[in-house]
């Protein structure tokens, strides 16, 4: 008999990787003693990635070739804005070119690339680091809990 196989909503133990086509990992868990335990449907990994994950079965292991539009998506934009420096924390040091974290009026947080820091304001990208990427996802379900 057969495990059956991953249906939305699950929670899972899951070995995985993100990388660019033909590039580096961005983020890895293979190497590491223990799998992560997802809930599909938590927002723990996008709903574009967690698509692929449905009718896997526990044991297998797949490379998913994604074009942007199947992962990330294409850049938006209007979600590169430029921020009055006096809106972010005075104690934030921040340095061109990283990803930050912005608390936004809500609560919830975002995080951004820094593009240009000026003496009066920040530009910052908050599209996801992987827009407009061609993705690997390699995956690996270890079990259905």
């Amino acid at each position: 008999m057969t495990a059956r196989a991953v249906a939305p909503g699950d929670t899972l133990d899951i070995r995985y990787a993100l990388r660019p086509r033909g590039g580096e990992d961005i983020i890895a868990n293979f190497d590491e003693a223990e799998p992560d335990t997802i809930t599909l449907g938590d927002g723990t990994l996008s709903p574009m990635l967690e698509q692929w994950l449905i009718d896997l079965h526990p044991g297998e292991r797949h490379v998913f070739l994604l074009d942007p539009w199947q992962a990330f998506g294409a850049s938006q934009p209007d979600l590169v804005q430029t921020m009055p420096k006096s809106d972010l924390p005075a104690d934030l040091n921040i340095v061109a070119d990283q990803l930050f974290e912005f608390t936004m009026p809500n609560g919830q947080t975002l995080a951004g690339r820094v593009l240009e820091l000026g003496n009066e304001a920040v530009k910052v990208d908050f599209n996801h680091p992987l827009a407009d990427l061609s993705i690997e996802f390699e995956v690996e379900i270890v079990r259905i809990l």
